[in-house]
């Protein structure tokens, strides 16, 4: 029997977390100020869109820290208890931003629907220029994690926070020039539910991604399918067993198999061929392969393919 381990390659593509460590720091320290100024001026014109908008970044300068937590720890070297590090944090991390603001968007439309009995006469001057500010403060912030939404769960998380503050920051513009334009108080709390649903429907996706990744789900990434043909493909290997393929955290995605060569063991060449490809081809940075001449004892996959199967499953 041997075996290969590799977990030295890093995907080019992703972003390091530590390279967020301003655009948190600055997120945060924005969200916190307007968030007073929000605040206040909803409560001294009895804007339900402002107060609501001002609930929602609190909620975000929260998941901005989650995230950044989140980020730090997965940078945490491994030890002899935590063999994989807290690289997981940052899937927990991602889970909970988007936990998070569901809530905050149910909050929002459950005190819209409230307010629609009762529509309020307010201010649309205010709420626009305070909203206004909103829309340049969140759009600023999510343009800082931009760049890293598409390599790394929680980093979308946080930019998904801060664009979906931007777009009710708009809305809020939006509902104050109505509330100007025709007089309609009942447009207040109509502008904050249409928000919340349409931020609801944006954030399902990433709440969804990372509960499954929480629970050992294969990264949506990589399909699973075509990593089984590629290790059946490799050179003297004729069945593919024990094959397992999860997330270690939002940018390392890890895989163990089990690979029978009857005539040829492999050897540093082979396995060396076998990782750099996964990583190459499947960004799989974590690789272990043990490789017998036969199958051994009872499989925990049962999946089992041979290179003669007609229909591997």
């Amino acid at each position: 029997m041997s075996a290969g381990h590799d977990h030295g390659h890093g995907s080019e593509d992703s972003h390091a977390p530590a390279e967020f460590n301003q655009a948190f720091a600055i997120g945060i320290a924005l969200n916190i100020a307007f968030v007073a100024v929000e605040a206040f001026y909803g409560w001294k014109i009895n804007s339900l869109a402002l107060l609501a908008d001002a609930g929602h970044n609190l909620s975000d300068v929260a998941g901005l820290v989650l995230a950044w937590g989140g980020a730090l720890a997965g940078k945490l070297h491994p030890d002899a208890r935590h063999t994989y590090g807290w690289k997981r944090a940052s899937i927990l991390a991602a889970f909970i931003n988007a936990l998070l603001l569901l809530v905050a968007m149910g909050s929002l439309g459950w005190e819209a629907i409230g307010r629609l009995g009762s529509p309020e006469a307010t201010e649309g001057w205010t709420i626009i220029a305070v909203a206004g500010v909103g829309i340049v403060i969140n759009t600023a912030t999510a343009l800082l994690f931009m760049r890293g939404r598409k390599g790394d769960l929680n980093i979308r998380g946080a930019f998904l926070h801060m664009a979906a503050d931007a777009l009710v920051s708009l809305g809020v513009v939006i509902g104050g020039a109505l509330y100007l334009w025709r007089g309609w108080a009942w447009i207040d709390p109509v502008m904050s539910l249409a928000i919340a649903v349409i931020i609801v429907a944006g954030t399902w996706n990433l709440f969804k991604q990372s509960l499954h990744l929480l629970f050992d789900g294969v990264p949506e990434s990589v399909d699973p399918l075509a990593v089984r043909t590629f290790l059946l493909d490799l050179p003297g290997v004729t069945q593919v067993s024990d094959l397992h393929i999860w997330a270690m955290g939002t940018t390392d995605i890890a895989l163990t198999a089990h690979l029978v060569m009857p005539q040829d063991r492999g050897g540093d060449d082979f396995l060396a061929l076998a990782t750099t490809q996964l990583h190459d081809l499947f960004e799989i940075t974590h690789v272990t392969l043990q490789i017998s001449g036969k199958a051994l004892g009872t499989l925990c996959d049962p999946s089992t393919n041979e290179r003669h199967d007609e229909h591997p499953h």
